[in-house]
């Protein structure tokens, strides 16, 4: 692959590290952030930390939110392995590669009929809705805001990433991709967004990690 021939866009900030290791493969990446997260303070979530209760995750930020005290007697759902750092690998009681996939999840291994969701003050409504079908109780705990800070961009690239279904909405806000290029999800939940919004191709990542995608990116246009 000729040095620089591919030029990649990533809607989330990326480490030095992999950007420099994606230009020695001749791969030049933007990486500008279409999003901003800070967390919300809420009242009584000390009490619920320092006891036992089947916390839901869809988010990552939902997991930094909380910091890293508490939650020991916690037994965790979540897309991924997104908590498991957080609150040990003995705690994760199911994971799914989805929103709904997890709901589907919770309803099959779950023996009770109440979760705690901690999520974002825009999180998407497969999960609840679904549980709540069921019979489910669902106290939705918001730990985290969401602010989008769109761009409007100019160059045109060869692929983009996108790994929340907030981050493409800021996108498709301000900017209209070239027909046909390959959109890169991090997971199912944001590539249903990516498909609501444009019939481009759509590769999901297999497991909801930033830098593996990325390097799913490049790989992809190494082996073209």
């Amino acid at each position: 692959m000729p040095n620089t021939r591919i030029h990649l866009l990533s809607t989330g900030e990326l480490s030095p590290t992999l950007i420099r290791e994606a230009t020695a493969k001749g791969v030049v990446i933007d990486a500008i952030s279409f999003i901003q997260t800070e967390p919300v303070a809420q009242p009584g979530l000390e009490e619920l930390l320092g006891r036992p209760l089947v916390a839901v995750f869809t988010s990552k930020n939902a997991v930094r939110a909380l910091g890293d005290k508490g939650g020991e007697w916690w037994k965790i759902y979540c897309i991924g392995d997104m908590a498991g750092q957080r609150f040990g690998e003995d705690a994760i009681a199911g994971t799914a590669p989805s929103a709904t996939g997890l709901a589907e999840e919770i309803m099959r291994t779950h023996e009770g009929r109440e979760i705690y969701f901690f999520c974002g003050d825009k999180r998407r409504d497969e999960l609840p809705a679904l549980l709540k079908k069921v019979g489910f109780t669902v106290h939705e705990i918001t730990v985290y805001r969401t602010i989008a800070t769109p761009h409007s961009l100019t160059g045109k690239f060869d692929a983009i990433a996108f790994f929340s279904p907030s981050s493409v909405d800021s996108y498709f806000s301000s900017n209209e991709p070239e027909a046909g290029i390959p959109m890169f999800a991090i997971g199912e939940t944001t590539a249903e967004a990516i498909r609501g919004r444009c019939a481009n191709p759509v590769i999901v990542g297999p497991r909801p990690d930033k830098e593996q995608l990325i390097r799913l990116m490049i790989e992809y246009f190494e082996h073209e």
